[in-house]
């Protein structure tokens, strides 16, 4: 089965995920069997006792006894429960085990996602598809699946034994069935359009608290508690609208189900009264009828329920594999190119745009020779930061061609690449753990390494008063000051040994005193690599060998410091512009 796009449908997707776990799934049908005949055998061993003890005068024979019967009816019972235990924690150790599958390719999907990607799903989108809907998928195989092979298996079962026992009365049984049928597929439609909007809404959410708890500094300091507020509640408000039209569907299916189950049993007391008067019909076949029909209902009564369940596994299913059928993912080791980077990247002629044709280059073109030092320059917007992010490979050019040691950068392996070029960013993001992972990021750096390059970011002597590589850094690095967390980010660049160093806007939340401190080290490490920074303080890059001034796109001014500052252009109305500030 496939759909428009050629792909498996959801509910074959779901069940192509129990390959692996077939040995275990047999068991468990199997178990479900014995439970379901358990459940069949019993209103038939009591039409038996009712029929030839109660009310009949057979004579009691070893098991063809009433004692005999109840302890047939009891061992019955018992391997009933005793198999359904069974069957519960076989169940659970699959759809434990394809979740957790699921979840790791899920993760791994994100990790490898070009920028474009991430940028296009947002936050919340993802961790919506990361967590609440995998989570769906589970109430899918640990209480639907093997509960609906369960209750189709019953509901033949007991077709077959009412057949056997009386086929008039159970014509009268089947009476209910296509008013079942008609309510459950006129609601289908309703219930997964309500799902796929309540799916919409969670991501909303989801992505308004990292939005907001991340901003949450901003939003206090501009007093804006009670705007976002409002946004929330409206967002809420939504998700509480949609919710409660799950509910009114799921409570009008149950009791909806029940009338017609009593309306059915009451057909069958009627009918059937009439035909035990008449001599025709045995009363414990009438006991046995009733309480198949009860047991037929339950069943159906949980395949109501359960169908909007299976509505919405199915389409977290869909957005699940919105994001592991994505083919724009990025592979480290792909490309024909690999080694160590020297330092010498070009741009030639190269246009971006982040979106269509709303470009932000325009035709640049420049060279930065191996161990330079160099700097961008220009207004917010003119495309500084958009320059590293090529180089890195983060993006996608639409025109031109990016030269890192003279070969494009498409053709490196993005993990040589990447490794080659070390990027230090104004806001600094710090992972949960100490001092030493953050540095290290599972690259397998030496301590010495580390200390290293915390003495030339010159963060060894706070970090040393906290207690070395082994300190301890909350969500987010927030148990570091602005400035500490700025100088952490130049030991983690440092340590890595970059042949290409970037620093974009990387003083800008440094005081004087500390920037001292950083130009100094800046000076240390830029020795024999390729520096490029992309300032907002022009004080900073006036020992650059090379300042590229930046205006729409475009590389307007190129030169020294000295040299430019001559011209009296662009740089030099920078310059004053800074210096009346």
């Amino acid at each position: 089965m496939k759909n428009e796009k050629g792909k498996s449908s959801s509910l074959v997707r779901l069940a192509l995920l129990m390959k692996p776990y077939m040995g275990k799934l047999f068991i468990c049908m199997v178990c479900v069997i014995v439970v379901n005949l358990a459940e069949l055998l019993k209103p038939y061993v009591a039409a038996i006792v009712i029929d030839n003890f109660l009310v009949g005068s057979t004579e009691q024979s070893g098991l063809f006894s009433i004692t005999g019967m109840g302890v047939l009816y009891f061992a019955v019972a018992l391997a009933g429960a005793l198999f359904s235990m069974t069957q519960v924690r076989l169940i659970a150790r699959i759809s434990q085990g394809i979740l957790n599958e699921m979840r790791q390719k899920v993760f791994n999907k994100i990790m490898h996602m070009p920028m474009k990607l991430l940028d296009r799903y947002g936050t919340g989108r993802l961790i919506t598809r990361a967590t609440n809907d995998v989570e769906t998928v589970n109430e899918f195989y640990s209480d639907v699946f093997l509960n609906l092979f369960k209750d189709v298996f019953l509901l033949l079962g007991i077709l077959v034994m009412m057949l056997i026992m009386d086929p008039h009365l159970a014509l009268v049984a089947f009476t209910g069935v296509p008013l079942i049928v008609l309510l459950t597929f006129s609601l289908k439609k309703v219930i997964k359009r309500n799902f796929k909007r309540m799916k919409q809404i969670i991501g909303q959410i989801n992505g308004f608290f990292a939005e907001n708890i991340s901003g949450m500094r901003i939003v206090q300091a501009f007093n804006r508690q009670k705007n976002k507020m409002d946004e929330f509640r409206e967002l809420n408000q939504a998700y509480f609208k949609t919710t409660m039209t799950q509910v009114f569907l799921n409570s009008f299916l149950r009791p909806t189900m029940e009338v017609i189950n009593n309306l059915v049993i009451a057909l069958l007391i009627v009918y059937g009264f009439g035909r035990i008067t008449g001599g025709v019909l045995e009363v414990g076949v009438l006991y046995a009828f009733t309480n198949y029909v009860k047991q037929f209902f339950e069943p159906i009564n949980d395949l109501a329920e359960k169908y909007t369940t299976i509505q919405s596994a199915l389409v977290s299913t869909d957005r699940i594999y919105e994001i592991l059928d994505e083919t724009d993912i990025e592979d480290p080791e792909a490309g024909s190119h690999g080694g160590p980077v020297k330092g010498t990247v070009e741009f030639k002629d190269v246009w971006f745009a982040y979106q269509d044709e709303d470009w932000i280059l325009k035709g640049i073109s420049f060279k930065v020779e191996a161990g330079q030092k160099v700097a961008f320059v220009g207004h917010t917007g003119v495309g500084k930061s958009t320059i590293i992010n090529l180089i890195s490979r983060y993006y996608a050019i639409q025109k031109g061609q990016i030269l890192v040691d003279g070969v494009p950068v498409e053709e490196w392996k993005l993990r040589d690449l990447r490794q080659g070029v070390s990027t230090v960013l104004q806001d600094v993001f710090l992972f949960t753990g100490d001092i030493a992972e953050n540095l290290d990021m599972h690259a397998g750096l030496t301590e010495a390494c580390m200390e290293d390059a915390l003495e030339v970011s010159e963060a060894a002597d706070f970090i040393h008063d906290l207690g070395g590589l082994r300190s301890a850094v909350t969500e987010q690095g927030l148990n570091f000051s602005t400035g500490q967390r700025q100088l952490l980010s130049f030991a983690r660049a440092i340590a890595h040994d970059p042949a290409i160093l970037v620093l974009d806007e990387a003083t800008a939340h440094i005081d004087t005193n500390t920037e001292e401190l950083i130009q100094q080290s800046i000076e240390n490490i830029s020795e024999g690599r390729t520096s490029i920074f992309i300032a907002h303080r022009l004080s900073t890059i006036q020992n650059c060998d090379v300042i590229f001034v930046l205006v729409d796109g475009q590389v307007a001014e190129q030169g020294t410091h000295e040299a430019l500052y001559a011209q009296n252009g662009v740089y030099t109305n920078l310059i004053q512009a800074q210096v009346e500030d």
